[in-house]
């Protein structure tokens, strides 16, 4: 079975899954965030949906990927 792409990036309470020079993967905002949480500053929790996954959306006739909602659960 092949593994899905990682499609959702966390962040909150001081810790961050993405950093702020992942801006392709992220998008700005995305990477911004990540980088705020890392150093320290109070960023509500919640996560990040990569720009892969915004590609595949629209290359699928405007379908997520499958493992999209796992993910996000997860």
């Amino acid at each position: 079975m092949v593994a899905s792409p990682r499609y959702v990036y966390s962040f909150g309470k001081g810790n961050a899954d993405g950093r702020g020079d992942q801006k392709q993967l992220l998008g700005g905002k995305g990477a911004g965030v990540a980088e705020m949480t890392r150093i320290g500053l109070p960023v509500p929790a919640g996560f990040t949906i990569t720009t892969i996954t915004c590609a595949e959306y629209y290359r699928h006739g405007k379908r997520w990927p499958a493992a999209l909602e796992k993910q996000i659960l997860d």
